[in-house]
C-alpha cells in the first residue's frame, strides 16, 4: 500500500463518500437509519460535516486514492463546544436537526451516551480517533493499520493515550492488534447497541 497522506480538503467529498461505503452496514448506523437509502444520504453529509470539524481540530489521513479515511481530534480538541462549532459554520448540529425525526432521536441518545463515557475515561490529554474506515473493496490490504500510523507514532512521541469507541466485535480484535486495549464493554441503555470503548497506552 502506498504510505499515509493528510488529507487534502479538495478530497473532502471522496472522503466522506469513502466513509459512506466502510460505514454502509455498520451496527450503530443501521439501528439509527433503518432505511438504507436515507442511510446513505444522511451519511454522506454526516460524514462531510465530520472531515470539515476534524480538519480544523484534527488531523484526517488518507491515501492518495482516498480508499481509506482516519479522523482524529487532537489533545484538547475532542469536545464538541459552542465556540469550535461556530468556528466550523455549525456543520455537525446542523446535519443532525436534518436527520428524520426518530433517527435524531436515536443518534442524539448515542451521541450523548458515548460523549459522558469518553469524558469519564479520558479526563487527561489524549487523541481521539472519531473515525476510520476503509471502502469495502480495499478492506484486508492493510490500509486501515497504515492509516493509524502516522498519529500513533506522534502519539508515542508526545506521551500520549489515545482513545476510541466501537460497536463492531470485529474492530474490537483489529484494534487490540494496534495496541488498544478494552476499558468498557456493554449494551447501551435504552438503545440495545454493543459499545466498547478501548485505549492505548503511549509507547515508550
Amino acid at each position: 500500500m502506498t504510505g499515509p497522506v493528510r488529507l487534502d480538503p479538495a478530497q473532502r467529498g471522496r472522503a466522506a463518500e469513502t466513509l459512506v461505503q466502510a460505514f454502509r452496514d455498520d451496527p450503530a448506523y443501521t439501528y439509527v437509519f433503518p432505511d438504507e437509502a436515507d442511510r446513505a444520504r444522511s451519511l454522506r453529509s454526516l460524514w462531510d460535516a465530520t472531515i470539515r470539524f476534524t480538519l480544523v481540530y484534527g488531523e484526517a489521513w488518507t491515501t492518495p486514492e482516498a480508499s481509506g479515511v482516519a479522523c482524529w481530534l487532537s489533545p484538547g480538541n475532542a469536545e464538541l463546544t459552542f465556540r469550535r462549532l461556530l468556528r466550523t459554520g455549525f456543520a455537525l448540529p446542523w446535519v443532525m436537526m436534518r436527520f428524520e425525526g426518530g433517527a435524531r432521536r436515536r443518534a442524539m441518545g448515542l451521541v450523548g451516551y458515548m460523549d459522558e463515557k469518553h469524558r469519564r475515561a479520558m479526563p487527561e490529554s489524549h487523541w481521539y480517533l472519531w473515525a476510520l474506515g476503509v471502502e469495502p473493496s480495499a478492506q484486508g490490504q492493510g490500509i486501515g493499520g497504515g492509516l493509524l500510523g502516522p498519529v500513533l507514532a506522534r502519539a508515542d512521541a508526545e506521551g500520549l493515550p489515545c482513545y476510541l469507541e466501537t460497536e463492531t466485535e470485529r474492530n474490537v480484535v483489529f484494534y487490540r492488534k494496534h495496541g488498544f486495549g478494552v476499558l468498557t464493554e456493554e449494551v447501551v441503555p435504552g438503545h440495545g447497541l454493543m459499545l466498547w470503548t478501548m485505549a492505548r497506552s503511549p509507547r515508550r
